[in-house]
């Protein structure tokens, strides 16, 4: 779009006071944002109460420093970075079925035609080790068969879903999505900063919000919406009882998506959301090729090895076959397993460095799939 229109879709949205209702329905009204701005106050009444249309006839403050920081951020990578409003024809389709379909869309990454098949991976911010060994090989499972791995960019689960859908992807596909709830001229958390750049290389940064938008806490429950649409199937791994995830599979259910939840320890506050979902009709998953089974992108199979799932071949080591898979304490596994304290803290730390072994708040341990 040139500049002149970018201006008045920007003016649009940046116009405080107006919510995105009232704006679709001057744009069912009238057309095109400069058509809309081009009407009088009496005409824009007959779509807007007086109050909001006498706030659309005065330019925001800002809006001409935004427009730039925007023609800016559009130039440095004129490749890869682009908007899209709800006019274009290359706006997602999935999302043009929701009820609050954003009117822009900012995109950094890889051209696509359309985003085809995807699952969206969420979860806690603060995953157990073996949360987030699962959200990676799900990620990683998905994406070598072909599937889009779409999520939020937050730490823990998220961050896992993408690494491990980049890692499994093949180059030439779109390996994953992350929906973020900032302008895409920043990155948050910064801790992902490394992160971002590999998903504009192999996938897509997606956001709703202007250019030069700070994190907002407002702004990620209302991301989950887009994570929701873009996706044929939601899996949580893990969630507390008030997670956000849990906000996402919401909207899933909503929209009539499919929303899979990964069983855990009864005793991991990040199990609780899971079991919820499961008790109001989640679906069960061990597995990537669960979901993949379940959506009917790939034939019913007898598996030799579970790709995604939590619980590998592990061999016949005693101590880790002691342990299991919910955390446990010191003092439980020397009265399961009778080895002095000493050795058996010697055999943990070996376990630990190898990657077999992770350490929980409040002196637990807990067996990881990677052993």
């Amino acid at each position: 779009m040139d500049r002149a229109e970018l201006a008045a879709w920007l003016r649009l949205v940046l116009t405080d006071g107006l919510g995105d209702n009232e704006r679709r329905k001057l744009l069912a009204a009238f057309g095109l944002p400069q058509a809309i701005l081009e009407q009088s106050q009496a005409a824009l009444e007959q779509v807007v109460p007086a109050a909001r249309a006498r706030l659309l006839l005065k330019e925001p403050a800002d809006l001409q420093q935004r427009l730039e920081a925007t023609l800016e951020w559009l130039a440095a990578s004129p490749g890869t970075r682009r908007i899209v409003t709800l006019a274009d024809a290359g706006y997602p389709a999935a999302l043009l079925q929701t009820e609050d379909p954003p009117l822009m869309l900012y995109m950094a990454g890889r051209a696509h035609e359309s985003l085809g098949r995807a699952v969206a991976i969420v979860g806690s911010r603060n995953p157990t080790p073996q949360g987030r060994e699962n959200a990676k090989r799900f990620g990683h499972a998905f994406a070598e068969a072909g599937v889009t791995v779409v999520s939020g960019l937050a730490l823990g689960i998220d961050g896992a879903a993408h690494e491990g859908a980049i890692e499994g992807a093949a180059p030439d596909l779109l390996a994953t999505v992350a929906v973020v709830g900032t302008g895409l001229d920043r990155v948050y958390p910064r801790q992902h900063h490394a992160l971002a750049h590999r998903i504009a290389e192999r996938g897509l940064l997606v956001s709703e919000y202007p250019i030069g938008t700070p994190p907002i806490g407002d702004n990620f429950p209302r991301r989950n919406r887009i994570i929701a649409a873009l996706s044929q199937g939601t899996l949580v791994v893990e969630a507390a009882l008030k997670s956000g995830s849990l906000i996402t599979a919401r909207l899933a259910a909503e929209q009539g998506k499919d929303v899979f939840a990964v069983p855990g320890s009864i005793h991991s506050p990040q199990s609780r959301g899971c079991h919820q979902l499961l008790r109001q009709g989640a679906k069960l998953v061990e597995s990537a090729q669960d979901v993949l089974e379940d959506l009917r992108w790939v034939p019913a199979s007898t598996r030799a090895q579970d790709e995604g799932g939590a619980e590998p071949a592990e061999g016949d080591d005693a101590l880790l076959a002691a342990m299991g898979y919910e955390p446990v304490s010191l003092d439980a596994l020397i009265a399961r397993t009778g080895i002095p304290a000493p050795t058996l803290q010697a055999q943990l730390l070996e376990l630990e460095l190898a990657g077999h072994v992770a350490r929980l708040p409040g002196g637990l341990l807990q067996r990881t799939a990677a052993a």
